[in-house]
């Protein structure tokens, strides 16, 4: 089969996620044959760079031979079977080995399907724990302007991306906005640290007139990822646990995007020397091969559930494929590298190559911003540099540096007029380099 015969029979039966599919009338459809490492290939031999790490999930490389042994060997023993009341040795493990990483508060393990699954247990959770425990009214929740934690409908009402949002507004509880720290914001003579202050100041003041009806604040630690990998301070983070444990709120942290080594740490909230209530894994969890998430939460919640049958106080939520143990293989082969690799250490040294690979870009003028936090470096591309006047979204610049990066090999995906790379942790520096260059020729032909 080549390209041609496979996006054929592709578009005749297939709806694709987040796509309008009018599109691939005049934009080819990509159809991917095999993966290795960082790369991609097509049916007609095309390679690609894996720019995004295939929707920010893999963390190895494709075709990783530890992780491919570790799911082959578990089919061999066992698929899935039902979760409720029954276990298996893999989510055992897996279990153990969450608890063992993150914070000593952090002791009960609970298994989903994906990261939209783990927010909406974590949100369903902090709620019913409230009335578990008598506290009435607390079932609104606090996010950040910006925020993106998933689109099946309880995520997508914790949103507050209009791209995503607005179609089923009319569906959604309306969640209450604080603004974000996003430091892109800071006025002149600001440093992150002091967007940050800022913003708390304003959480506190939306804390202090609404804490009896709020359940929990849900925030992305670090960087703001779909919402145009917007990046703010840790201080942010210190000073949002204390005013949670002040005004009696949860504190859900949807690392889902961020965790696992992508922001320098293994966990995003380390950088800020706190534990969430509620701790959203997913993505990178597995290394890119299942869907799975786990949501880590604190022996306090699990014991407002832990009653008599008849109280009806247990949390009923449950999926088909919850714990699955091929994905759970997975997860803990993806634990395994980190324990017996030097997977941190070789990070940083790849996440400087990427910021010496677009320094110049800072002077491009056409773009804003070029921020970083670990492994995650964006570049915001603007109509005018003084103003930082955006483009308009109409014009879809981000979509030509998306073209232009196919032609020459390299998966890029830009979030509207935000370009930004997010790759798998086994890239080379000449990858890297390959990678910078194609990004900064196709900001070039984007803003010409």
């Amino acid at each position: 089969m080549n390209n041609a015969d496979f996006v054929a029979r592709d578009l005749a039966v297939l709806w694709h996620p987040c796509t309008q599919m009018q599109d691939h009338e005049w934009l080819p459809l990509v159809p991917i044959r095999r993966g290795a490492g960082v790369w991609l290939e097509d049916f007609d031999g095309r390679r690609y760079l894996d720019a995004v790490s295939s929707w920010w999930v893999n963390l190895f490389g494709h075709a990783n031979a530890r992780i491919s042994a570790a799911v082959a060997a578990q089919a061999a023993e066992l698929e899935h079977v039902i979760f409720g009341g029954f276990s298996h040795e893999p989510a055992l493990l897996l279990a153990e080995g969450l608890v063992a990483l993150t914070p000593s508060t952090l002791t009960r393990c609970f298994l989903a399907d994906n990261g939209s699954s783990a927010v909406e247990v974590a949100i369903k959770m902090s709620y019913h724990y409230w009335r578990n425990v008598g506290i009435t009214g607390k079932s609104r929740v606090v996010n950040l302007t910006g925020a993106y934690h998933g689109e099946t409908l309880g995520a997508l009402g914790v949103g507050d991306v209009g791209l995503y949002r607005d179609a089923y507004a009319e569906l959604l509880r309306a969640p209450i906005t604080a603004p974000s720290p996003d430091a892109y914001d800071r006025e002149p003579g600001e440093s992150w640290a002091d967007v940050a202050a800022r913003r708390l100041a304003d959480m506190q003041a939306l804390l202090e007139r609404h804490a009896d009806e709020v359940c929990a604040v849900i925030v992305e630690p670090l960087v703001q990822c779909a919402g145009g990998m917007r990046m703010h301070h840790p201080s942010y983070l210190t000073g949002l646990r204390a005013l949670c444990d002040r005004y009696q709120v949860h504190l859900i942290a949807d690392e889902i995007a961020v965790g696992f080594g992508r922001t320098g740490t293994l966990f995003a909230c380390e950088q800020a020397g706190i534990a969430a209530d509620f701790l959203c894994l997913s993505k990178g969890l597995t290394g890119g091969y299942l869907p799975l998430a786990a949501v880590l939460t604190t022996d306090a919640v699990y014991d407002a559930f832990y009653a008599d049958y008849a109280s009806q106080r247990a949390f009923l939520h449950s999926h088909s494929y919850s714990g699955n143990p091929l994905g759970c293989a997975a997860a803990l082969a993806t634990l395994g590298i980190f324990a017996d690799e030097p997977v941190l250490e070789r990070n940083r040294t790849l996440a400087a190559a990427m910021a010496r690979q677009t320094a110049h870009l800072a002077d491009h003028p056409h773009v804003a911003d070029v921020r970083q936090t670990g492994m995650i470096l964006a570049i915001e591309l603007v109509q005018d540099k003084v103003t930082r006047t955006p483009y308009p979204w109409q014009e879809r610049r981000g979509l030509r540096v998306y073209q232009h990066a196919l032609a020459a090999g390299v998966l890029l995906r830009p979030l509207g007029n935000v370009v930004y790379f997010m790759p798998p942790y086994v890239i080379s520096e000449d990858e890297i380099a390959l990678m910078a260059r194609v990004a900064s020729a196709g900001i070039d032909v984007a803003v010409a």
